[in-house]
C-alpha cells in the first residue's frame, strides 16, 4: 500500500501560547489518514485574538475572536488541500475555564478544522453530533482527554 502524501505546514504569527510544530503536524497527519485522506496539502495558523477576530468578522460577520475557521481550497488531483487559522488566546482561555492543558484544547480546534476539510459539518443538531462524536474519536485515539462538547441526541 502507497504510504499517504500529506503536507502539512505551520505558521505560528505570535508569540502568546508555545506551538510545538512536530506535535501539531503528527496530529493534523493521523487525523487525516484515519479520516481516509491520501493526498493533502493543508496549513495552519495559531495566531492571537485580533488576527482572528478580524477574519472572523470578515468571512462569517462574526464580530469577536473564534476558535478555529476552517479553509477548504479544493481537491482533486492534488487531494485535499485547506487551511485553518487557530485562535490560540480562545484556547487558553477555555482551557483555563474548563481545567485542562490548553495544547488539548489546541488539538479539539485542530481535529474539529479538519473535520470540516474532509466533509464534517456542525449547522444542524444531528450533523453536530456526528462531528462531535468524531472529535471524540480522534482525541481518544491520540490519548487526549476526551473534552469535547456533549450534545445530547434528538429522540
Amino acid at each position: 500500500m502507497a504510504e499517504p502524501l500529506i503536507k502539512i505546514s505551520i505558521a505560528v504569527p505570535q508569540e502568546i501560547v508555545a506551538i510545538d510544530k512536530a506535535y501539531f503536524r503528527k496530529l493534523a497527519q493521523s487525523v487525516l489518514v484515519e479520516e481516509g485522506i491520501k493526498k493533502a496539502s493543508i496549513s495552519l495558523a495559531f495566531v492571537d485574538d485580533p488576527t482572528i477576530h478580524r477574519l472572523n468578522n470578515q468571512f462569517l460577520e462574526h464580530d469577536e475572536p473564534t476558535d478555529v475557521l476552517s479553509f477548504p481550497m479544493g481537491g482533486g488531483k492534488s487531494g485535499l488541500e485547506g487551511e485553518l487559522v487557530i485562535g490560540v488566546e480562545v484556547a487558553r482561555r477555555v482551557a483555563l475555564e474548563q481545567g485542562h492543558e490548553e495544547k488539548s484544547e489546541l488539538a479539539l480546534y485542530t481535529i474539529h478544522g479538519l473535520l470540516h476539510l474532509v466533509g464534517y459539518d456542525d449547522k444542524s443538531p444531528d450533523d453536530a453530533i456526528d462531528m462531535r462524536e468524531a472529535e471524540r474519536h480522534h482525541l481518544m485515539a491520540l490519548g487526549l482527554p476526551d473534552i469535547a462538547p456533549r450534545l445530547e441526541k434528538r429522540k
